[in-house]
């Protein structure tokens, strides 16, 4: 268990002031054929009001569980709040499916709340770069290495892969999360969420400027990321439910059905602010 993971559900336990939570409606995984795209790397989680949480699925045996014959009828029915706290408590598939129940939920805390997260002003969690600063990525972005390096900021990726390892022209990939410490702004994958490295990766961010954590299924509570140093969330909120699930089911681009969005630490209002404009909305 982790810190994090473990304050996330804390945080979601307390819903169930607000009246009974939704149950779990279905799993949604995409087909063999979308295997080695983008879309091959997220399930989602859809509750019985329509709330939807993505999650990555290609971290051990996570995608060959989840594809399992009946998977999704076990889930069928579940309290959303029993199967988030498989985050805190579970690993491999169980915590994947865990942390998709987080952002599901989340997603209906931010629609009862009418919260809406910012939309995102481009594809580099929002770091606002300039030459002369020294970007850490974690996690290879391969799409972002051109438009980081268009700015005249130096790049380091930091990864868990020996196969990507070495000097690239103008940047470097390395294995030692201790180079993050001669960056000034982080640019790191979401998948942090899930692999155990969360911790490990913002203690080497402690001096940096700016922490932007990005991905599709960066759709959790932002708070204790804030508290540990985050200073941007960027996630994908589903737009169009509809259109999404039917992408997905068939194994093609979903991008159309989403909306990329930027919470920053310094205009979230915070989860109590949320809990409170929940209530005030239900009465």
């Amino acid at each position: 268990m982790t810190g994090v993971a473990a304050e996330m559900v804390t945080l979601l336990e307390t819903l169930t002031g607000l009246g009974p939570l939704p149950r779990v409606q279905a799993l949604h995984v995409p087909p063999p054929k979308a295997d080695g795209t983008r879309v091959g790397e997220f399930c989602a989680i859809e509750l019985e009001d329509g709330s939807l949480g993505m999650s990555f699925m290609l971290l051990g045996d996570t995608l060959a569980t989840l594809r399992a014959p009946r998977a999704d009828a076990a889930l069928a029915g579940m309290p959303a709040l029993q199967l988030a706290r498989s985050y805190a408590q579970h690993s491999g598939a169980q915590r994947a499916l865990g942390f998709a129940a987080v952002n599901a939920l989340t997603s209906h805390l931010f629609a009862r709340s009418g919260y809406e997260p910012p939309a995102a002003q481009g594809s580099l969690g929002d770091l606002d770069l300039h030459p002369g600063d020294h970007v850490g990525m974690v996690g290879l972005f391969p799409p972002l290495v051109p438009q980081v390096l268009a700015t005249g900021a130096r790049l380091t990726v930091v990864e868990l892969r020996a196969d990507v390892l070495g000097p690239r022209d103008g940047w470097e990939v390395t294995l030692d999360p201790r180079q993050l410490e001669r960056c000034n702004k982080i640019l790191s994958t979401s998948t942090v969420l899930l692999n155990d490295t969360l911790d490990g990766v913002l203690g080497h961010c402690r001096r940096a400027e700016r922490v932007s954590l990005i991905g599709p299924g960066a759709g959790c509570l932002p708070d204790p990321l804030f508290a540990r140093g985050v200073t941007l969330l960027g996630g994908s909120r589903i737009a169009g439910a509809a259109a999404f699930k039917a992408a997905l089911r068939e194994g093609e681009p979903w991008g159309a059905s989403v909306v990329k969005f930027a919470i920053a630490r310094e205009r979230y209002p915070g989860f109590e602010q949320l809990l409170s404009l929940a209530r005030g909305r239900a009465r």
